[in-house]
């Protein structure tokens, strides 16, 4: 016990984020879910859209907060400012998640599964490079 508690020590930042990171999941399928089954109708394209949104405003959201106190501990006062850099860097690794999607399945006809597995990995580890360095780094 004591072993996995060391091991727990050793990488809780880590751990940490990637448990944030599943339960930021959650909350973006939890939320896409109550908008689709209640408000917004997912065949109409542009209300299947809207509830998108609404379930990445919510998830990141959520990240920006549970991270800020769990994973990265952060004490800054300027809690507005900290807030920009998370949801402007989560605004890019979407984007850098679109570019990439767009360039495997489109021009490299991979499969949009195999794909989105590999931005996922992309995207998470780039989350974290941002949210530690950019975000919540800063002095």
């Amino acid at each position: 016990m004591q072993r996995l508690k060391d091991l727990y020590m050793s990488y809780r930042q880590i751990i940490n984020y990637l448990i944030v990171g599943g339960l930021t999941t959650v909350v973006s399928l939890f939320s896409y879910y109550i908008c689709v089954t209640t408000v917004f109708d997912p065949k109409s394209p542009v209300q299947l859209q809207i509830a998108n949104v609404i379930s990445w405003v919510a998830a990141v959201t959520f990240a920006y907060f549970t991270n800020r106190k769990y994973v990265f501990e952060s004490s800054a006062e300027n809690l507005y400012a900290e807030a920009v850099r998370f949801y402007v860097s989560r605004v890019s690794t979407l984007l850098l998640d679109m570019a990439i999607m767009f360039m495997t399945v489109t021009f490299m006809g991979m499969n949009d599964k195999v794909a989105k597995l590999l931005v996922q990995v992309i995207v998470t580890i780039t989350n974290y490079i941002f949210s530690k360095y950019l975000v919540f780094g800063r002095k």
